[in-house]
C-alpha cells in the first residue's frame, strides 16, 4: 500500500486544519496599516464629497493622522460587494480653491512592494469640485510620470472632492474632503494591498501622503510602491474565493476517501 494511504486520520486531519489556516502575512507598523473592513450600508452613500449624514460613512475602518503642521486628515476605508471605498477627510485644510485641491489614492494588489510601479498599481485622482477623474496605470517605461500612464476611467469608478462641513461626524468648520469608490474588476481582490494616499492643497503649495513616513510628497510624483503603506482585510472576506473555502471541502471530501479506503482494504 503507498505510504500516502497509511496515514492516520489525526494525520490528515491536522494537514487539513494547515491548509485551511490563512497564510502568515509580511509584518507592518500599525501607524502604516489600514485594516479594510467589510461593509454592508455603503451602497448608500452620496457621492459628493462630503458627509451628506453623519452615518454616511460610520461602517468603514479609521486610520486619523496627524502632521507635524497639526494637520489633521481622517482616512475611511470599507469594502462592499465588487467595490472598495475610500474618504479622506481633511479637517483642518479649510482654505480650499476648487478645481485646484485634489487627493490621490493608490492601490498595488498582493503588497508586491516594487520599486518601480508595474502594471498592477493604479492610482485614482480626484480634483475638488471636479467632475472627472483621473486614473493611472504603472507599467510606464517613462521616470518623468513616475512610470505611470493615464487609461480610460472603468466602469463603477467614482472619484470625487466636495466641501464637508455641517454634516461632518468630526467638526462642522467647512474644509476640503474626497470620496473614491473603486471596483475591484480592475484593481484585484486580495487580502493584502499596498496603499498610498495623498492630499494636495493647493493654497500652501504642501502635499500631504499617507503613509507619513513616505517623506515630503510632492503634488507632482508618486512615490515608489515600495513605500506605500500595508492594507489587510483582517477577515479575509474581501478576496473573491477565500483560501479556507476552496481547500477545506476539498480537503474534507479527500479524508473522507482517505478513510473509506483504508477500510476496505
Amino acid at each position: 500500500m503507498p505510504a500516502f494511504f497509511k496515514m492516520t486520520f489525526p494525520a490528515i486531519s491536522c494537514i487539513i486544519l494547515a491548509l485551511a489556516l490563512p497564510a502568515s502575512t509580511p509584518y507592518a507598523s500599525a501607524d502604516n496599516t489600514v485594516q479594510i473592513t467589510k461593509a454592508f450600508t455603503l451602497n448608500h452613500v452620496i457621492f459628493d464629497g462630503k458627509w451628506t449624514f453623519d452615518t454616511e460613512w460610520k461602517e468603514s475602518s479609521l486610520n486619523d493622522i496627524t502632521y507635524n503642521d497639526t494637520t489633521r486628515i481622517e482616512l475611511r476605508s470599507a469594502h462592499q460587494g465588487n467595490y472598495l471605498y475610500f474618504m479622506i477627510d481633511a479637517l483642518t485644510l479649510t482654505h480650499y480653491t476648487k478645481n485646484a485641491d485634489r487627493a490621490i489614492i493608490c492601490l498595488d494588489a498582493n503588497h508586491t512592494n516594487a520599486q518601480i510601479p508595474g502594471p498592477n498599481d493604479y492610482c485614482f485622482a480626484a480634483v475638488l469640485d471636479g467632475s472627472t477623474p483621473l486614473v493611472l496605470q504603472g507599467g510606464s517605461s517613462l521616470a518623468i510620470s513616475s512610470h505611470y500612464r493615464r487609461i480610460p476611467n472603468p466602469d463603477g469608478l467614482v472619484a470625487v472632492g466636495g466641501i464637508s462641513g455641517k454634516n461632518d461626524r468630526y467638526t462642522p468648520v467647512p474644509h476640503e474632503s474626497y470620496e473614491f469608490r473603486i471596483p475591484t474588476a480592475l484593481v484585484g481582490r486580495s487580502d493584502t494591498y499596498g496603499i498610498y494616499a495623498a492630499v494636495y492643497d493647493y493654497q500652501s503649495g504642501k502635499a500631504y501622503s499617507f503613509p507619513p513616513s513616505v517623506g515630503k510628497a510632492s503634488p507632482f510624483a508618486i512615490p515608489s510602491p515600495a513605500s506605500w503603506a500595508f492594507m489587510t482585510s483582517p477577515d479575509h472576506s474581501l478576496p473573491e474565493f477565500p483560501l479556507p473555502a476552496v481547500i477545506l471541502p476539498a480537503a474534507l471530501s479527500l479524508a473522507l476517501f482517505v478513510t473509506r479506503l483504508r477500510a476496505a482494504v
